[in-house]
Formats: structure tokens, C-alpha cells, sequence
């Protein structure tokens, strides 16, 4: 078998598309499209649906891919633990992680990263849904809430932890709540996802388990960000991950509120897990990298510090 057509059959299904693999090895995106036909004729089977803009796999092709992708990754490891073990670490790394996550906090971790490890490079997979990692092929995933995959090593990352805040002109505007019962009375910008619209639970000393309420506000949207928008503009009350609103929190956009409380987006304490495959924590690429998490995000992880950051009449304040 043709190592070469197996590593262009690899990037053509992680990529959905000839032209990306082409630009990945330089070449003719006719002769990317004349391997993976070869390569078709040598196995007897289609293993790719060509459509007009992008390629996808068929029921053969995307077992030959987990198969391939299995092998490479095997040759990959041989050949690292061949290299001197002084080599510096290279290579792609493949994560997934949720979008507003990704984009707030993985971003600029990735970029530290690999200013300290310029050999590896990064692909970053952003989505709201639940993926395979191993049908995927990703090396490491960012998960929230519960974990039912034991195929998979998990680690606790961080906790999540919510505010509520709102920005100083609404305020100004309509007061401050000092009580969840207050919230009542104001404006909340509610998330709706698949499963409706969440409730905001709240828990302090004393109480045994959270009380949930139902409120109502002049927003309700299945996008955070479309909220968070709203709530700096001065429209209402916000209930999201620290790991979401920090910057805006440390800049003094907005304000936390209710800070005797725990608050939560449903009962119960959820964390922030990394996921790998076994396998692949012998690779140096991970390896490096989740020795990274481990000394930048634990044990409080960088947006959980925004109270540091803000002025000392504004921080005594929130304390």
C-alpha cells in the first residue's frame, strides 16, 4: 500500500475537501484527486462522495478512515519515540472545544502555547454539539457537564463558575438587586437552548439545595454572545461562566451582583474536563500540551482571577 496515498486520503476526510489538502502538500489538486481514485481502484470500493462544493465519506470510506487514521497515528509514535529525546515537539494537534469556550479562552492559550512550542501546530474544531473524539479524530477535547465515555481519559480542568452581572448603566438605570427575589422585578436576558429556557438556581450558607427561579426579561436567545452584547449595552441582567464574561468583568463593563450566593444554570456543580484517547498521551504534542493546561489553568484557572485585576476601590468592593 502507497504510505503517500494513505496520508492524502488522511487529510482529504479530515478536511472534506481536495483543495485543502492540496494547499497541505503542495501540489496540483488533480493529483490529489488522482491518488484518491488510485487509491479507490487498489481497495475495489468508493470510499469518497464528490459533490460540488466539499467531499464526503461514504460508509466504507469513513471505516477505512478510522483504520488509517489509526495507522498513521501508530507511525507518527513510532517515529517520535525513535527521535532524540531531546527533539523539540512537533506535529498538528487536533482539539475540540466548545464555540463561546474556544474562542474566549482557548485562543489565547493556544497562542502562548505555541510561541513556547513553535513545531506544533494547531487545528481548532469549534461546535455546540457532543462529537466522537476518536471518530473525529481529535487529540484533545474541552467538555463540559457529565462525562459518559470511559474510553476516553478525562480530566477535571476547572469548575465552572457563574456570575450574574449587568452593566453600570443599567444600573444606574433600574438599581441594584441584593436578592435573587429581586431579580424578579428587572429585566434578565435569558439563555434557550434545546432543552428551553434555563432557570437560574441560587444557593448560600444554610441552604440545603439551590432554589430555582423562572425569570422573565425583554430578551431570550439560543446565542451567548447575542446576550452578552446585550447586557453591555445596558439591556439587562446576565447569568454566564466566569470563563465568558471575565474580560468585561476585569474592564469594570460589567458589574458582578448577588455575590453571597452560588449561582448556577441548573442544580448541582458542573466542571471543565480534557479528554485524550489513551494512546495518545504518549505523544509529546500531548503530552506538552496538557502539561500546559495543568501550569496555566490550575489550580485557579486565568479567567477566574478578573477580580485581581480590577481597580482597589472596585475590588474591595466585590470581595
Amino acid at each position: 500500500m502507497d504510505l503517500n496515498a494513505l496520508l492524502v486520503f488522511e487529510r482529504v476526510a479530515a478536511t472534506g475537501s481536495f483543495t485543502a489538502a492540496a494547499h497541505h502538500f503542495h501540489r496540483a489538486v488533480s493529483s490529489i484527486s488522482r491518488q484518491i481514485r488510485g487509491l479507490e481502484e487498489s481497495v475495489g470500493q468508493p470510499l469518497l462522495y464528490r459533490h460540488t462544493r466539499a467531499v464526503t465519506l461514504t460508509e466504507a470510506g469513513r471505516r477505512y478512515y478510522e483504520e488509517v487514521r489509526d495507522i498513521l497515528e501508530r507511525l507518527d509514535m513510532a517515529t517520535e519515540a525513535l527521535s532524540q529525546p531531546q527533539a523539540e515537539p512537533s506535529g498538528v494537534l487536533r482539539i475540540n472545544a466548545p464555540a463561546a469556550f474556544g474562542q474566549h479562552q482557548i485562543v489565547p492559550l493556544l497562542y502562548d502555547f505555541q510561541r513556547r512550542y513553535p513545531g506544533i501546530k494547531a487545528e481548532l474544531f469549534l461546535n455546540d454539539r457532543v462529537v466522537d473524539p476518536v471518530r473525529e479524530g481529535h487529540d484533545v477535547t474541552f467538555r463540559v457537564g457529565n462525562l459518559s465515555d470511559s474510553s476516553l481519559v478525562a480530566r477535571r480542568l476547572a469548575p465552572m463558575n457563574y456570575v450574574v452581572a449587568a452593566s453600570p448603566g443599567y444600573l444606574a438605570r433600574r438599581g441594584t438587586p441584593e436578592t435573587p427575589e429581586a431579580l424578579l422585578e428587572h429585566d434578565c436576558l435569558i439563555y434557550q437552548g434545546e432543552l428551553g429556557r434555563q432557570r437560574w438556581y441560587f444557593q448560600r450558607g444554610g441552604m440545603v439545595a439551590e432554589a430555582a427561579y423562572e425569570l422573565e426579561g425583554s430578551l431570550a436567545s439560543n446565542d451567548a454572545g447575542s446576550l452578552l452584547r446585550a447586557a453591555l449595552l445596558g439591556q439587562g441582567i446576565i447569568m454566564f461562566p466566569t470563563w465568558l464574561v471575565a474580560e468585561d468583568l476585569a474592564k469594570g463593563a460589567l458589574v458582578e451582583l448577588l455575590q453571597p450566593w452560588r449561582c448556577e444554570v441548573m442544580p448541582g456543580r458542573r466542571e471543565l474536563y480534557v479528554l485524550t484517547r489513551e494512546r495518545q498521551l504518549s505523544t509529546l504534542k500531548v503530552q506538552v500540551f496538557i502539561d500546559y493546561l495543568s501550569e496555566t489553568v490550575t489550580p485557579i484557572p486565568p479567567w477566574d482571577r478578573w477580580r485581581e485585576r480590577l481597580p482597589i476601590d472596585r475590588s474591595e468592593k466585590v470581595r
